[in-house]
Formats: structure tokens, sequence, C-alpha cells
């Protein structure tokens, strides 16, 4: 993605000050559907009644009752196939990878046509046409607001977590070691007293004489 652009202010002393906004991206595991509404949403918070909801299409924010709707998370909905079913993601990831120009969803038999040659191991007997229009509906709202399906961008973020990992514990182990060099010095034997002058005789101790009784 495109980094943001740039704001430079420069004050009275000619120094420069680069400010870039914050960009926030939208994570696919935040992207739900909602019964009875159309287009897609982003979670903002969930509440114990329902959650508050960031549309996509006009970026607009709402409450939406969990006793009114339901919220279906596109990373959990899957996708009926001749085989085993598929991750809906798996279904945008081959329509991206397509040259096949995308149907009129008006269309029945055009939108059948386009996933026969986009995905032909769909079972069209339970993908009805109506499930069709909403997965071209929905990846196009993902493509325009640059939401990443693959899960890349996730494993991308946890390398660095892992190299920090790392060098804590090289610090740690460094740490460790200070304490044992302090007590090797401690052991080292003590200096020896000062040995007398060459000639110089040693003085001979003072011992005291008791004093006799008179």
């Amino acid at each position: 993605m495109p980094p943001g652009p740039e704001f430079r202010l420069i004050n009275a002393n000619k120094s420069v000050y680069i400010a870039a906004p914050k960009i926030s991206y939208m994570e696919y595991n935040r992207i739900v559907a909602v019964t009875g509404m159309p287009g897609l949403f982003e979670v903002v918070s969930s509440k114990s009644d329902g959650a508050i909801v960031r549309s996509l299409e006009d970026q607009s924010t709402k409450f939406i009752s969990s006793r009114v709707h339901n919220l279906s998370h596109l990373e959990s909905i899957e996708v009926y196939t001749v085989r085993d079913n598929v991750q809906l993601a798996d279904i945008f990831t081959a329509m991206k990878a397509s040259n096949v120009a995308k149907p009129d969803v008006k269309d029945n038999k055009a939108l059948k046509s386009y996933f026969e040659q986009v995905y032909p191991d769909l079972d069209f007997e339970r993908v009805y046409s109506s499930d069709m229009k909403k997965m071209i509906k929905w990846f196009e709202v993902i493509e325009s607001n640059n939401i990443d399906y693959t899960g890349k961008e996730e494993e991308a973020e946890e390398t660095p977590e892992a190299t920090e990992v790392v060098e804590v514990e090289a610090v740690s182990e460094a740490v460790a070691e200070k304490p044992a060099k302090a007590r090797t010095k401690k052991a080292a034997a003590p200096k020896a007293e000062a040995a007398p002058a060459e000639g110089e005789a040693e003085k001979p101790k003072r011992t005291r004489k008791k004093k006799t009784e008179e």
C-alpha cells in the first residue's frame, strides 16, 4: 500500500518538522455481513447486546442490535464445492487472479457462466444466483478498501516479535554473567604485607613487665 502524505511545518528558526498522519488498515477478520442490511461492515467494538459497526461504503457508524440482526464474519463463511467446502477468501483469490470480466449481477446466466470459468468446482446446485451476486458485490467492496484477505499481513507481523524475543534472551544471558565475574574478582588472594627493607632489623616487640608487690 502507498505511504500516506507528509506535512512539513517550518517555524521561525527554520527548523523543519515532518508529521505523517496515522493510517489504520482494516483487518479482514473484522469484516462482517449483517442480515437485512446491504453491503459490508467493519466491527468497531462489541457489546453484550450487539456491536458498533462502520460501513465500508460510506464510513457511517451505527449500532447493530443482536436481537434484530445477525453478524456473519467473512473469514468464517464457507462455500459449497463438488469436493470439500472452501473459504470465501479462496473464491476472492481466484476472482482476483482471473482475467474474466465481471458479469452483470442482474443476469443469472452471466453469473453462473462467470463462476464456471473462475471457480469451476463450485457446487452450482447448492450455490444459488443470490449467493454468486453477493460474492461479486463483496469482492468489489473488499478490493476498493484494499483489505488483505490472503493472510500475508498477519504472517509479516509475527516475524518482528520472534526477533525481539531472541534479543531479550541474549541480554538476559549477558546480565546473568556479570555477578559471576564479580565473584571471581573477590576470590583473588589477599595482598601480602610488605617485607622490611634490606639491612633494617626487625624491631623486637615490647613486652610489659608485671609490677611486683612491695
